[in-house]
Parts: C-alpha cells; sequence; structure tokens
C-alpha cells in the first residue's frame, strides 16, 4: 500500500510539516509519513463526504451505516493531525460537533486571487460565443452533479424565462449528472434560454464571470465555496442559498443576496440581483478583498510553525516521562 521508497523519498526533500488535502488514500499515506519521520501533520478539510452518502453509496451498506463508520476513520485522522484547517466558521463548528477532541482547529478560507479575477474584464468574447450579447445572463459554474443541487436553479430558471425573454441561464463546467441535467432542460422546454458551456480553461474563468450578470449558486454540500469568492471578486452580485457556508460569506443586501432552499425563494432573489446597483458590486468586491491569497498564505505559514512547535513540545514531554 505504501511504496518503501516514498519515505525515502519525502524524507530527502527535507520537509518540516506535511500538509494533507485528503481523507482517503492521501490522507493515510500523508498520517504514515509523518509517523515514520516524526513531522507534523496538517488536515484542511475540504469535502463534506458523509453528507454525499446518499448520491454516492454503493457499498450495499445503509446510509446510516456508512456515514457512521466513515466518522469513525474520520474521527481518527483528525485527532491524530497536528492541526485541522476548517474553511469557515461553519465547518468548524460542525466538525468540533462529531469531533470535539481535535488537538487545533484554525479557520482559513481558500484565498481567492485578487489579481486574477477582478471587475471591468472584456466579456464579449465569450457573450458572442454563446450567443448571449445583449441579454440578462445567469451564471452557474462548478463541477456538475447531484449533490449540488441544480435542480432547484433549473426549475426556478424556468419560471423566471417565462416572464423575461431575455433571460439566459449559463451553465460552466462539466460533472457526471450533466446529461441529467441537460435532458432536464430538454423535458421543460428551455433548451434555447440555457448554455451548457462544458469544461472552462482556467485563463477563461475570468471572463466568465464577467460575461454574467448574476451568479447562483444552491449547493448546500460547500465547505466554502470558491466560486462566490471570485465572483464576488469580479464584481458580481452572488445569489446564493441561505446555508452554512455561504451565507457565511455573502451578506443579504449587502454584497449580494441570499435565497431559502425553494424555488420560490431563489426566483425572488435573482430578481433582486438582476436589479441590484452598481454599489452591491462593489461591496461584493470589498468582501472579496478580505479573502485574498496573500492574507491567507500568511495564517497557514503561522498555523505551520505552530504545528512543528506543537510536536516538538509532545516529542518533548513523552521523552521525559520516559
Amino acid at each position: 500500500m505504501f511504496p518503501s521508497n516514498k519515505n525515502e523519498l519525502v524524507d530527502n526533500l527535507k520537509i518540516d510539516v506535511i500538509h494533507n488535502h485528503g481523507l482517503a488514500f492521501m490522507a493515510l499515506r500523508s498520517m504514515f509519513v509523518g509517523r515514520s519521520l516524526i513531522k507534523p501533520v496538517v488536515t484542511t478539510w475540504h469535502t463534506n463526504v458523509t453528507e454525499a452518502v446518499k448520491f454516492y453509496n454503493f457499498s450495499g451498506l445503509p446510509d446510516e451505516v456508512l456515514v457512521r463508520l466513515m466518522w469513525i476513520y474520520i474521527r481518527s485522522l483528525l485527532r491524530r493531525s497536528e492541526a485541522v484547517i476548517a474553511p469557515t466558521d461553519a465547518i468548524k463548528a460542525n466538525l468540533l460537533g462529531y469531533v470535539p477532541s481535535i488537538r487545533r482547529i484554525e479557520v482559513v478560507p481558500t484565498g481567492v486571487d485578487l489579481n486574477r479575477f477582478y471587475p471591468g474584464l472584456d466579456a464579449s468574447a465569450i457573450l458572442e460565443r454563446y450567443g448571449l450579447r445583449g441579454k440578462k445572463v445567469v451564471l452557474h459554474l462548478g463541477r456538475i452533479a447531484m449533490e449540488k443541487n441544480l435542480d432547484l436553479v433549473v426549475n426556478g430558471f424556468a419560471k423566471l424565462a417565462k416572464k423575461n425573454s431575455e433571460l439566459r441561464l449559463m451553465v460552466a463546467g462539466g460533472g457526471p449528472a450533466k446529461a441529467n441535467y441537460m435532458k432536464m432542460v430538454q423535458d421543460l422546454g428551455i433548451s434555447d434560454k440555457v448554455t451548457f458551456t462544458g469544461f472552462v480553461p482556467d485563463e477563461e474563468l475570468p471572463l466568465i464571470y464577467s460575461a454574467c450578470d448574476v451568479f447562483t449558486i444552491a449547493s448546500k454540500f460547500e465547505t466554502q465555496g470558491l466560486v462566490v469568492l471570485e465572483a464576488m471578486a469580479c464584481g458580481k452580485p452572488v445569489v446564493g442559498v441561505n446555508y452554512r457556508a455561504v451565507a457565511e460569506i455573502v451578506h443579504d443586501g449587502v454584497d449580494g443576496y441570499l435565497f431559502d432552499d425553494d424555488e420560490e425563494s431563489w426566483c425572488r432573489a435573482i430578481e433582486r440581483g438582476l436589479n441590484s446597483t452598481s454599489e452591491i458590486g462593489e461591496r461584493a468586491r470589498s468582501r472579496a478583498e478580505q479573502y485574498s491569497q496573500k492574507e491567507e498564505a500568511k495564517r497557514m505559514v503561522k498555523i505551520y510553525q505552530d504545528a512543528i512547535a506543537s510536536k516538538q513540545a509532545r516529542l518533548r514531554g513523552r521523552s521525559t516521562k520516559g
């Protein structure tokens, strides 16, 4: 499972701390190498994996049994980490509810690149490519999967499109549920009003955001939602679900709009976003600036330093007791 030369390869790098971003195979490998080389391991929690069980349970076990087994493993992983990084306060509280014995848990969001994502980019080429020039564009960007709650967006859009002939929905990205939603759009009779772009290259992401009038996210699965910050950095009003991580970033009526988990609420929030003033976009940019990559990197460096120190202190304590 763990090739014998991996410890040697890592040891040759002369690293001081291991930062684990996984929960499965890479997490186990990180812990194995950390224990072998006596190095602290920091774990970032990116995905609420247990909440996706109902969509991807192929084990044959009942969902609740599989979730219980997963938490037994996850608790062990998080307890063994020198520090755990949660992207938002909401996720920190959630993790502590399940694993109150975590040694240390800090909130460090994934920072947004403010030099790549900013207002005023010329998106005319994107609008031309997808036939959206002169239209009002609602953008959904991200992995197209069942846990992203895209049903709500599509059904809500179908209702709004009946009232506004100039409204268009752009669904950017790919994923396992893309075919499902393309069929859904066809069945609703709105194929001519919905654009599926497919995979978007990194260099085009800022232009895709800039091509929209409103960005929306309905996913209650997010631990942070970097797409929210990228859209805000581009000065776009974000219409987000009023739940956990998204609601922590977006302030309703201040720098974006929140909606409850139903289609009517989404429609009202989208209309507010489409009718918003330039001040909302300006405040959205200001909000994104609070999450700059530079500032988040500084916080991570401090956590690395503390993790190294705490690991060494615990080792000294063990040797003294011995």
